[in-house]
């Protein structure tokens, strides 16, 4: 009879551990899976999780990440492993620093009308 096995989190490198990303242009899911400390078949299930999360596929269903993905899988496992967040918690989280960023956007715009 097969075993279950768990994910520990605490043999997980911390995220200020992990190594730096390269200056590609794409990443492969293995790539991906080493710089972010997680495996292959987590980053399909957040693909499926996190909608923000879509890589290109290529030949033969082949994901390619760009460097603004590898950033956010860095940030959903921070979210997961570190911070205790669930999927959902995690999702909500990302949304509501998303809008605060447009937020921020659009201030910065209309500061920018007012002081010409």
């Amino acid at each position: 009879m097969l075993e279950k096995t768990e994910f520990d989190t605490s043999s997980a490198l911390p995220s200020s551990q992990l190594p730096p990303i390269p200056a590609k242009r794409y990443f492969t899911i293995g790539e991906v899976a080493d710089l972010c400390g997680v495996r292959s078949h987590v980053l399909r299930y957040w693909e499926q999780e996190f909608s923000r999360l879509s890589p290109q596929k290529r030949r033969g269903n082949r994901r390619y990440y760009q460097h603004h993905e590898v950033v956010l899988i860095r940030k959903i496992r921070a979210l997961l492993y570190e911070e205790g967040f669930t999927i959902s918690g995690a999702r909500n989280r990302l949304e509501e620093a998303r809008g605060e960023l447009r937020l921020r956007d659009e201030l910065q715009a209309v500061l920018q009308i007012l002081s010409k």
